[in-house]
């Protein structure tokens, strides 16, 4: 006998859902192209189900991105903790760059997003909120790793966090064109420059 869901684990089960259908959406018809019915139609919902989870698309982009923060940073922290200094930025380098070449579509949405809600002040303003947590998450792994080995880097690592960010989204979108541009060794290269025994 199967029992019935509490309306809390309903509402969880659903925004599941939803961000999964939103994910699936986005990544096949991108930010604009998305819409609320389509993404309700893929989770077999109703407008109104998606909106009494979530304020719009937007706030529905920012929920699914801030799981996948989580998710990557979960990730980081389990490369770091079996790699040490350079190593461990090698690592952190090919797990990042597997993402972007499995998960282009996700890159390339996520860009799309940046510009959106760039011109958009309070979007923009919580974009800015996650952004800063993910990179403050991965700046706090570049150190860990690089402590470990007594290493540090030439540069403060929130911004060597945000030059492996920059050089990410760069890539992803030269690739887009050129999908030999910027290979693995020369970007793991150019970072190895930037890191210095203490």
């Amino acid at each position: 006998m199967t029992s019935r869901l509490t309306r809390v684990e309903q509402v969880e089960r659903n925004r599941g859902l939803l961000l999964d259908a939103a994910r699936d959406t986005f990544l096949q018809r991108g930010y604009a192209g998305a819409t609320i019915d389509a993404i309700a139609d893929q989770a077999g919902f109703s407008k109104g189900v998606v909106y009494s989870q979530f304020a719009g698309k937007s706030d529905l982009f920012l929920a699914l991105l801030e799981r996948r923060i989580d998710e990557r940073a979960a990730e980081n922290d389990r490369v770091v903790a079996q790699h040490a200094g350079a190593d461990a930025l090698r690592a952190l380098m090919r797990v990042n760059v597997r993402h972007a070449t499995e998960g282009a579509g996700w890159a390339r949405l996520l860009i799309e997003f940046r510009v959106v809600a760039a011109r958009d002040p309070h979007v923009n303003a919580r974009y800015a909120e996650l952004h800063a947590r993910s990179l403050d998450r991965f700046s706090r792994a570049v150190e860990s790793a690089l402590r470990r080995d007594g290493a540090t880097t030439a540069v403060l690592p929130r911004t060597f966090a945000q030059l492996i960010f920059a050089l990410d989204s760069g890539a992803v979108l030269e690739q887009a064109v050129d999908a030999t541009a910027l290979p693995l060794d020369l970007l793991e290269h150019l970072l190895a420059r930037l890191v210095t025994p203490r």
